[in-house]
């Protein structure tokens, strides 16, 4: 690389080779380090000039590198002399602690160095952690102190992810589900002798439903795969999750029923009793209902999760698209427990396991009381799939109010109105 540069720059040139043609290879910590922060200044310096007078919008996000040691990441965001929007890299820097006065001190100490006015910052868009979106004593209270045109935008696709985890934390059941859910999953697919054993169930499972008439021949209508583990940086991969399981049941069933009646055959003690406990899990009604359950309502969300995750956002269409799920989601609540009831009970019956008379009264043997007459309908019902709908509609709700659904049209508004963009409506 220094030998190329020379070859471009007659002053880098004339100082390389005759100074020091043998020992100068810049390959020391010590220089490397000093040639980036000048790439980087230079970078920084024109991003500046790129900036000129323009407001602008910060990008923030903080997180532990691979040394444990805290960083801070600024994204500035801006409108050029062009009229076009540019979102820059403008620097990454490491913090003590992620408490909102250490990283508004750093953000402020970022702001100076670059000579940016933060009178002119017009926006800021965080994660959804308290010590970033907090209200009172939050990154973003702390900025609206000095600038009162600073405003808070939550990233919309993180939002809907912490609707869903946030649903899934408030029923006991349902935060349950997903950690057997999850041990069902690292079963069969930490293993690859399981998991070809999951390929060949299914391809038999298959055989034999297309022998009934009851599976789709086309081409490309059915495929093997394996259980699928959610990823924390693709929250769609959730809806996955859980529908792989639904689709694989039978296949994982007879899996895992396999490793635990395996004597002598390598598997050890533990992996059996493991297995075992996995297999009673997954036969319980319990698991079956909230298996169904997350299906429709993820399945719900699973289009507008993967529309707000696009790098290319339309901000009508994404309040539209919002709009559009809670009232599915309401209309589930209203009108699907009939359905869902009937798919549950038709799925336990095809599958063998051993389901509750609906009319008979519910025993809680953790919360119960000698006055409580709740029937098995009425638990399943009110404080299983109203609770988790409910709640994934307040959290909806919440997370996309109608401050900042304003905001973003009004933004999108005056974006279009700055450009003089003129739209026809019909």
């Amino acid at each position: 690389m220094v030998k190329l540069i020379a070859s471009y720059d007659d002053e880098i040139g004339a100082i390389v080779p005759v100074n020091a043609p043998h020992n100068a290879k810049y390959t020391s910590p010590t220089i490397q380090k000093e040639i980036m922060h000048i790439i980087a200044s230079n970078v920084q310096r024109e991003i500046r000039k790129e900036i000129g007078d323009a407001k602008f919008c910060l990008l923030v996000d903080e997180s532990r590198d691979e040394s444990r040691r805290e960083q801070m990441v600024v994204v500035i965001r801006f409108v050029d002399k062009n009229g076009f929007t540019r979102e820059r890299f403008l620097d990454i820097v490491q913090v003590l602690d992620t408490s909102s006065t250490t990283l508004k001190h750093a953000l402020s100490f970022i702001l100076a160095q670059h000579q940016l006015d933060v009178s002119k910052l017009h926006g800021k868009g965080y994660d959804g952690a308290s010590n970033m979106r907090g209200e009172w004593n939050g990154l973003q209270d702390k900025f609206m102190e000095e600038c009162p045109y600073a405003y808070y935008i939550h990233c919309f696709g993180h939002q809907l992810q912490l609707a869903l985890v946030a649903a899934s934390k408030e029923v006991a059941d349902v935060h349950n589900f997903f950690d057997h859910l999850a041990l069902v999953v690292t079963t069969v697919v930490s293993s690859s002798k399981r998991n070809d054993e999951l390929h060949a169930n299914q391809v038999v499972e298959m055989e034999n439903l297309i022998e009934l008439g009851e599976l789709d021949t086309r081409s490309g209508a059915n495929q093997v795969g394996t259980l699928q583990r959610p990823c924390d940086t693709r929250w769609s991969s959730h809806y996955a999750y859980v529908y792989n399981l639904l689709n694989k049941y039978k296949a994982t069933l007879l899996v895992l029923k396999s490793v635990a009646t395996s004597k002598g055959s390598g598997t050890s003690p533990s992996a059996r009793a493991k297995a075992n406990g996995v297999v009673k899990m997954m036969m319980s009604f319990n698991f079956i209902f909230i298996l169904h359950v997350m299906k429709g309502l993820m399945g719900i969300t699973d289009l507008l999760c993967k529309k707000l995750q696009l790098k290319s956002q339309d901000i009508v269409n994404a309040m539209d698209d919002v709009k559009t799920t809670k009232v599915l989601i309401q209309k589930l609540r209203d009108n699907g427990w009939s359905k869902l009831k009937a798919d549950v009970l038709s799925f336990c019956v095809k599958h063998g396991v051993k389901t509750s008379y609906f009319g008979e009264f519910y025993v809680d043997f953790i919360n119960s009381r000698a006055e409580d007459e709740s029937t098995v309908d009425h638990h399943y019902r009110c404080d299983i799939f109203m609770v988790v709908v409910d709640q994934q509609l307040q959290e909806l709700n919440c997370r996309f109010n109608k401050q900042v659904t304003d905001l973003s049209l009004c933004a999108l508004r005056w974006t279009l109105e700055t450009h003089s963009v003129h739209l026809t409506l019909i």
